[in-house]
């Protein structure tokens, strides 16, 4: 009789165990990047998604100003305090790597994906930094030549596709008033000039747009600047800061906020149109959707192109507190759930089988990617010392914008030898 009860209380206790919720440990990952809000809510929706098979796990996710994310996200490596995981351009990824040297190498995870057959050479080509996979390439950065639609109906022309064309609808954008207001108050062109990636990235727009590679060292380490056809490309697009006078007086001072300031401002009737930029200027305290986006101008009948500027990836840190799990978030980033919300909230992705249908058409020119692409190349994957010779580039550019030179082919002769002799030393470093 004890023996029986002994054994009923002891089934009972197996039966209590069974029927009781499992004890699920919380788990949290984190994640830095610089998306600001829409950022935030793809990765809550990410987290959201993949906790699903990962119960009491939970991914919070902080978006600091660019600056701020350099700053912290270096710190963090350096004194063993690093978030889970970071996310951001791949070049900003590579100045992380330059400066800590602890950022994990991916080529083994990237491996363990089965469905990744939607990423391309140039994906992961640009995932890669000295030999290592330093992100796993989320989202392509496209970046088109935008134009203000009722502009163009109000001045009679069409997207321009050619260089010739440019000039003539920019004139028009800059003297017949296309905002109607009666005032000379617009301007052909909205770019920018007061940093070397404010400016270089500009003209890296035109050259690679029009169907051109390297806008000023190739990987052999040749400079390209003074090449009839870049060279070409170069002294139109000085032409266009100095005698063409498409762009606000003040364009050499500007940078990222002031560019933009002119561009929805409705002071300019062309500008670069970032996939990130469309659902924002779709809004009617933007654009109210008044622009159409394509292919930068082509320049002597060559293929011209919308240009993939950037590929924004995920990291991981050697240090990450919570590494194993970090991986498979990262993996699951490039999974369809969460590519399809990347897509609906930042306008970017990798993958080719997401539903486009609910994106305003602007989104879904950029979502469905059915123009020519070309992929900018990264110099600094392949030269260390890239970045010091583009900030002398930049400066030497400068030079001539402020003080135009009566003939703009000797200048960029002499700048190439400058950058030739500059890049020889550092090369030798």
């Amino acid at each position: 009789m004890r023996i029986a009860r002994i054994l009923g209380a002891a089934g009972l206790a197996a039966f209590v165990a069974a029927a009781a919720p499992v004890s699920v440990q919380a788990q949290q990952l984190t994640i830095w990047h610089d998306l600001g809000d829409n950022g935030v809510a793809w990765f809550e929706r990410a987290g959201a998604e993949f906790a699903k098979t990962r119960p009491g796990v939970s991914v919070r996710s902080i978006s600091y100003p660019t600056d701020q994310w350099f700053g912290r996200v270096i710190s963090a490596l350096n004194t063993n305090t690093a978030p889970d995981l970071i996310f951001n351009n791949y070049e900003r990824v590579i100045r992380i790597q330059t400066q800590t040297n602890k950022i994990l190498d991916l080529r083994a995870t990237l491996n363990e994906i089965a469905d990744k057959g939607f990423l391309g050479e140039d994906d992961l080509r640009v995932a890669t930094f000295n030999n290592r996979m330093i992100i796993l390439p989320a989202q392509r950065v496209q970046m088109a030549f935008g134009m203000r639609a009722s502009w163009l109906a109000k001045v009679g022309e069409q997207f321009p596709q050619t260089w010739d064309d440019v000039r003539r609808v920019a004139g028009k954008f800059r003297d017949a008033d296309p905002d109607g207001n009666g005032r000379p108050d617009t301007f052909g062109m909205a770019l920018q000039a007061a940093r070397p990636r404010d400016l270089i990235h500009m003209l890296d727009l035109f050259v690679f747009g029009s169907g051109l590679r390297h806008t000023l060292i190739d990987p052999q380490g040749q400079i390209t600047i003074d090449r009839p056809e870049h060279a070409e490309v170069l002294e139109e697009f000085l032409k266009t800061y100095t005698e063409y006078r498409f762009v606000a007086p003040d364009t050499i001072n500007h940078s990222f906020n002031e560019m933009y300031q002119v561009i929805l401002g409705n002071r300019a009737g062309m500008f670069r149109v970032g996939d990130w930029n469309v659902r924002g200027w779709d809004g009617a305290n933007a654009l109210a959707g008044d622009f159409v986006s394509g292919p930068w101008p082509s320049f002597r009948g060559r293929p011209n192109s919308v240009v993939i500027g950037g590929m924004r990836g995920v990291a991981v840190p050697e240090n990450s507190p919570n590494r194993a799990l970090a991986l498979e978030f990262a993996k699951f980033l490039l999974g369809k759930e969460a590519q399809q919300a990347s897509l609906e909230l930042l306008g970017a992705a990798v993958r080719k089988d997401l539903n486009v249908s609910a994106l305003s058409p602007r989104q879904q020119y950029f979502a469905r990617a059915e123009h020519r692409l070309a992929a900018y190349d990264f110099p600094e994957s392949v030269h260390t010392f890239y970045p010091e010779l583009e900030a002398a580039f930049h400066r030497k550019l400068l030079s001539g914008i402020a003080n135009p030179p009566r003939d703009w082919k000797p200048f960029i002769a002499e700048t190439a030898r400058e950058m030739r002799e500059l890049a020889a030393r550092l090369g030798r470093n």
